[in-house]
């Protein structure tokens, strides 16, 4: 491995470089994102990502740490503390932060079991909820998350962050919602959307065949294209005064209730 001399302040190229992939454009722009913390990027690394730069703070972590890493890096680049308290978001990122290529997410790339269950989040907005949601499937070992019309990215700090790592390690895709739509039904997929109205408790729904589990916006919900080809829409029962629960807590009550399922029907259950 490689080690630039330090650098100490903000103005460095290569330190405005990776400020600038806070933004989304950025990133779209040039395919690449930061992965912050010592774990996510070794399991960055172990999914296959290619990553370059890594920027460490002799204070935060050290040589051993960051040599356990094994990158294939270009270079290691030395910070001070101060501007490595700058280029991280969170406070306890272990004293390491590095630039990755992004991967492409696409639904023919995505490789299913014989009896899929999968996730879809129509439109969804807060990088907290989808970093929350991919941690729960990657839990639940659900086949694929599936982002119909996003407004926000996969390589979101905040999704990764969220996500302790687990955008790296889950199969996902991006799409339209009439191409998924399209792509599950093809794939035989019945499709199950959260709603609230003409809806079944989520516990009466049959989780153990093929099946797409839909969540929608944080402000809207599911969109009508979805609720037009749901084969059942569900609902969680509330006992209080609210109804409904966040994106995220939703998504985790209805994946593993479907896990619950299968694992009764799996050969061997009592």
């Amino acid at each position: 491995m490689k080690s630039d001399g330090l650098i100490t302040s903000i103005q460095n190229p290569k330190i405005k470089s990776l400020l600038a992939l806070e933004k989304p454009r950025e990133r779209k722009r040039q395919q690449l994102f930061v992965i912050e913390g010592r774990k996510e990027i070794a399991l960055a690394l172990q999914a296959g990502y290619q990553v370059g730069n890594i920027f460490y703070c002799e204070e935060l972590i050290s040589r051993a740490e960051l040599e356990s890493l094994q990158p294939n890096a270009k270079f290691l680049v030395r910070v001070s503390r101060q501007v490595f308290e700058k280029i991280a978001v969170r406070g306890n990122s272990g004293g390491v932060v590095a630039i990755a290529g992004m991967k492409v997410h696409r639904l023919e790339n995505l490789a299913l079991s014989a009896n899929p269950l999968l996730v879809i989040l129509d439109r969804i907005e807060k990088p907290g909820n989808l970093g929350a949601i991919l941690r729960t499937a990657d839990a639940a070992g659900v086949d694929a998350v599936i982002c119909c019309d996003a407004k926000t990215d996969f390589y979101n700090p905040n999704v990764i962050r969220s996500s302790l790592g687990c955008v790296f390690t889950l199969p996902m895709a991006m799409a339209t919602a009439t191409e998924t739509i399209a792509w599950l039904r093809q794939k035989g997929c019945r499709i199950y959307c959260t709603w609230l109205e003409a809806s079944i408790p989520y516990t009466d729904a049959d989780f153990t065949q093929p099946c797409a589990i839909v969540l929608g916006a944080e402000a809207t919900g599911v969109s009508g294209e979805w609720i037009a080809q749901a084969d059942a829409n569900i609902i969680i029962p509330m006992q209080g005064r609210a109804d409904s629960l966040n994106v995220s807590v939703s998504a985790a009550v209805v994946v593993f209730e479907a896990r619950r399922q299968r694992s009764l029907k799996a050969p061997g259950a009592i």
